[in-house]
């Protein structure tokens, strides 16, 4: 009899919501109504905040200073990109740009639900904030202690509402174990140390609904649709201004001007004024050019490419028939008639080490300026893949970094000049060991 009372008992915790509330006789108050909470969507919205938020850091000063001075000097970039510094800011600045129009569009989608027409409004207002500066509902943070305030807000939520997501899968898997143990007790003979534990899966659960319930509390699970809008919104408004005063785009952007300090301000072209509007016009900044890999869909396929040869140019002697092979498989039409020219047109002895050791020392220099933007671009692919279930700031590789918008015809002669070498290596490799 204690058995059977204890799993009626445990049946009826688990099959009970931990957030339902007993049946009252509550006297309803024709005048009060409440405002819908988030629920569910907290784990959307979080998302949505992540972004905003990494978008704000890589807006740093010291991000911006390190884009100048660094990613728009890397030699691959010249080689094969551009060497106009100021197309390059164009990109990074268009990159941004399009990152807040992604995640403005997003937000646009939950300020549906708000009461408050204005944030209903909210698409229209950013579009004119973007083009003229003008934003009437004075959505952009005033200040630094302000927006500190707001950033710290934000990410408190981002924490709290990811730990929610975390709790309640631990919540669904200590329920399925609780499940399982009725199940196998219904109709078994079970004794002391079986009752024990069904005690204690119970009171796991117990302690886990709890957990979540106080999670929900704190997250922005149980926020109003109105209050986690406005400040979405909010800082959308401030990272579209921080945009343009770090690449001097629109100069009357007032107090937020000064907040940057002088020496981190870049200015690329300024050939998105006039363009359709800010938005659309460094939508189309993005788009690669015909001569460019991006435009020929390459950029992804010549990344893994270059790794797999800096692999084997790393260690030629473990390269074998097969995994030459394969190589030669991942090699679009164009390069293997380049390559085939290249071969018939290179006489060398393939027994002289001098000869080796500055093929290997070409391969290097190559790669040392040719692999880095191959990195770049499978880890620009990789976090945006991913990144719709992930809270985790991103890294900051911007698509100027990347093969992206690599000339073709540049990019393919780099690569021919390392298959020539490995070629070259790998007959080196096979004739010594036969000397031996």
């Amino acid at each position: 009899m204690a058995l059977e009372t204890l799993l009626v008992k445990v049946k009826t915790a688990i099959s009970n919501s931990f957030d339902s509330v007993p049946p009252k006789l509550l006297k309803k108050k024709p005048s009060f109504k409440s405002k819908p909470n988030v629920g569910v969507l907290a784990f959307e919205i979080a998302g949505v905040m992540s972004k905003l938020l990494h978008l704000w850091h890589s807006l740093s000063d010291a991000t911006i200073v390190r884009i100048r001075n660094d990613a728009v000097n890397l030699e691959g970039v010249r080689k094969i990109i551009s060497n106009d510094e100021s197309f390059l800011l164009g990109l990074a600045c268009a990159e941004f740009a399009e990152s807040l129009r992604v995640a403005a569009k997003a937000v646009s989608r939950l300020s549906a639900r708000c009461e408050d027409p204005a944030l209903r409004s909210f698409h229209e207002a950013l579009l004119e904030f973007a083009d003229s500066g003008c934003d009437p509902n004075g959505w952009a943070l005033s200040g630094p202690k302000e927006t500190e305030s707001k950033l710290k807000k934000m990410e408190r939520y981002v924490t709290v509402t990811a730990t929610l997501y975390r709790e309640m899968e631990e919540l669904t898997v200590v329920e399925t174990g609780l499940r399982k143990a009725l199940s196998h007790a219904d109709g078994n003979n079970v004794g002391s140390k079986d009752q024990q534990k069904l005690y204690e899966l119970q009171q796991k659960v117990f302690w886990q609904k709890q957990e979540v319930k106080e999670l929900k509390e704190r997250s922005l699970w149980s926020r109003s649709f109105d209050s986690v809008v406005v400040l979405l919104v909010r800082f959308s408004f401030t990272v579209l201004a921080r945009i343009k005063v770090v690449f001097g785009i629109g100069q009357s952007m007032g107090r937020l001007c000064r907040s940057l300090s002088g020496w981190a301000t870049v200015y690329p072209s300024d050939e998105e004024e006039g363009s359709g509007g800010f938005f659309e016009g460094n939508s189309r900044i993005l788009r690669a050019p015909e001569s460019t890999l991006g435009a020929a869909g390459l950029a992804l396929h010549y990344a893994n490419l270059i790794i797999v040869m800096e692999k084997m140019i790393k260690s030629p002697h473990l390269v074998g028939v097969d995994a030459r092979d394969d190589l030669y498989g991942m090699l679009p039409r164009s390069i293997r008639w380049g390559l085939r020219g290249r071969l018939r047109g290179v006489g060398f002895c393939v027994s002289d080490p001098v000869l080796a050791s500055e093929w290997r020392d070409a391969l290097w220099r190559i790669l040392g300026w040719l692999s880095p933007l191959a990195h770049y671009m499978i880890k620009w692919q990789s976090e945006r893949s991913f990144e719709q279930h992930n809270f985790v700031p991103k890294t900051n590789v911007l698509l100027l970094h990347t093969l992206f918008f690599a000339n073709k015809d540049k990019t393919e002669a780099a690569i021919t000049e390392l298959l020539v070498g490995l070629n070259y290596i790998w007959r080196f490799q096979l004739e010594m060991t036969l000397q031996l």
